[in-house]
């Protein structure tokens, strides 16, 4: 067995059946600026949380699990897509030096595509380093001839790779409509940083497409309660970082699909007027009351494909699943 996967400031190329996955942590939150902002987005007019808080160790375990639901579509639907595609996404794409996986999780979905992608280096990048070092060492003890890294980084604020990382022609990597949790102009925003980053290589990414309602809303609240458990989830790490007293038992998960917007809002509701304390502060909240967690945009084909264009991606391809419900498209940078 592969020792652990140890934390290396000076990451080098490791290519041998003995090479170790290193951890390469960036983002480090500053406490105050992490505690100003927490408390400015819970005593907003309306309340809200960034999505990023919901993936702590156990939300990222509880995500894990919610894509094995079966009201959970896009996990299975993209998996779908990437079986029956990946020769022809790989002849496509081309060459592949460097596998950027962007909120990499428990890098399950980068393992069906490194056979037929066959990239020299996967690095794998997600917010929660904790869940990344269990992750990455999976992957190294999979592929031991692959040079294998993890990067700690809030992606969503700052793109910005450790250099001797990105080698060769990268191929950035972002599975699961994930690219939905931004509005459609921070998106556009983000594709631009990462096609100028892509150089000669490109973009992989997944996306939720538009469908019936009965097929959206379930898929963010399930019977089993395992997304109410995720969302409340939020609530006790927001207690850890700003010593706050939420009460778990006050709230209830809302998720539903906004048409007008066309994103999925999930929310916290609360069931009975309460006050949430905080060292130094404090908010009411009215029964019924929302706090928002967190959006997921759905496009069609035509719309995502503008996006990318918007972005500066000049040349892009689809592959659609037989029932329409999920998209995976390559963009040239």
């Amino acid at each position: 067995m592969n020792p652990p996967p140890s934390f290396d400031p000076s990451p080098r190329l490791l290519l041998s059946p003995d090479a170790r996955p290193r951890l390469v942590q960036i983002h480090r939150d500053n406490p105050i600026e992490l505690r100003r902002d927490l408390i400015a987005g819970l005593i907003a007019s309306h309340a809200a949380a960034s999505p990023k808080f919901l993936y702590d160790r156990l939300g990222s375990r509880l995500f894990e699990a919610i894509t094995e639901l079966p009201e959970y579509y896009p996990t299975r639907t993209e998996a779908e897509i990437f079986d029956a595609h990946a020769g022809t996404m790989a002849q496509a794409i081309g060459a592949v030096d460097t596998l950027i996986d962007l909120g990499a999780g428990n890098c399950a979905k980068a393992l069906r595509l490194i056979p037929s992608l066959r990239p020299s280096r996967y690095v794998a990048v997600d917010i929660s380093v904790d869940f990344l070092d269990d992750a990455i060492a999976d992957v190294q003890r999979k592929h031991p001839m692959l040079d294998v890294a993890g990067v700690g980084l809030d992606f969503s604020s700052e793109l910005q790779l450790p250099p001797d990382l990105v080698q060769g022609r990268p191929v950035f990597f972002y599975p699961g409509s994930s690219i939905g949790n931004f509005t459609p102009a921070a998106a556009r925003d983000f594709l631009a940083v990462v096609q100028r980053q892509a150089a000669t290589g490109g973009l992989l990414v997944g996306v939720d497409l538009v469908k019936p309602i009965e097929l959206l809303e379930p898929a963010y609240d399930d019977a089993l309660g395992v997304t109410a458990a995720f969302n409340l989830n939020l609530l006790r790490h927001l207690n850890r970082l700003i010593g706050s007293d939420f009460n778990l038992r006050d709230w209830r998960h809302v998720a539903f699909f906004n048409q007008a917007d066309s994103r999925i809002e999930m929310h916290l509701e609360t069931r009975r007027t309460l006050v949430v304390r905080w060292p130094e502060g404090e908010r009411r909240f009215e029964a019924g009351e929302r706090l928002h967690t967190e959006n997921s945009y759905k496009y069609s084909v035509e719309g995502f494909t503008d996006l990318l264009r918007a972005s500066g991606f000049a040349h892009t391809r689809c592959w659609v699943d037989a029932k329409g419900w999920f998209a995976v498209f390559w963009a040239q940078a």
